[in-house]
């Protein structure tokens, strides 16, 4: 669709100067799982994860296309987002991987609201149910409804920057005097 602004006119940059743009900017690493059809687990590592609305409360999740994680997703309707612990960078790598057998390398069991894979050693995870799914460029942005999931309050986040794992420090909040 044409809106005539300067989308038409203007040139997108490159590849390259696109990864640099977005690689400066640290991102959480989560593991999208589900569930095939015939109950199998499947599961990938994602970077592009945010929160959208509290009321109902959704998260997003950007998808690149094809992929058997999405075919999960969109075929039962569930999935669940693991937030990764700081010293799970093995266990990205594992999901971003083409192993076939990623889930005989890790502890996981079934989410009690979706019953799709919750991985042992993440810092919170998201249980949720399509809500809707946005075509965009060459991925897929999965909206979910949050139905179930839980926070560790004790482990920190691992995080990608600029093509490497970054570990989180947390700084004391800043306290305002009042005069």
């Amino acid at each position: 669709m044409s809106t005539g602004t300067d989308e038409d006119v203007l040139p997108s940059v490159d590849r390259s100067l696109f990864r640099a743009l977005m690689g400066s900017l640290m991102s959480g690493v989560s593991i999208l799982t589900s569930r095939r059809a015939d109950t199998s687990p499947v599961g990938m590592t994602c970077s592009s994860v945010c929160s959208v609305s509290a009321d109902p409360p959704l998260l997003l999740a950007c998808v690149a296309t094809p992929s058997s994680t999405l075919d999960a997703i969109t075929g039962s309707g569930r999935f669940v987002v693991n937030f990764l612990d700081s010293e799970a960078d093995s266990v990205s790598d594992l999901f971003a991987s083409r192993a076939a057998e990623k889930f005989t390398e890790v502890e996981w069991r079934p989410g009690a609201m979706t019953q799709a894979p919750v991985l042992a050693g993440s810092v919170a995870h998201a249980e949720s149910v399509v809500h809707q799914l946005v075509e965009a460029g060459d991925h897929v942005i999965v909206v979910g409804r949050i139905v179930g999931g839980e926070a560790l309050p004790d482990r920190f986040p691992l995080g990608y920057w600029r093509g490497s794992y970054a570990r989180s420090l947390r700084k004391p909040r800043r306290t305002t005097a009042r005069r």
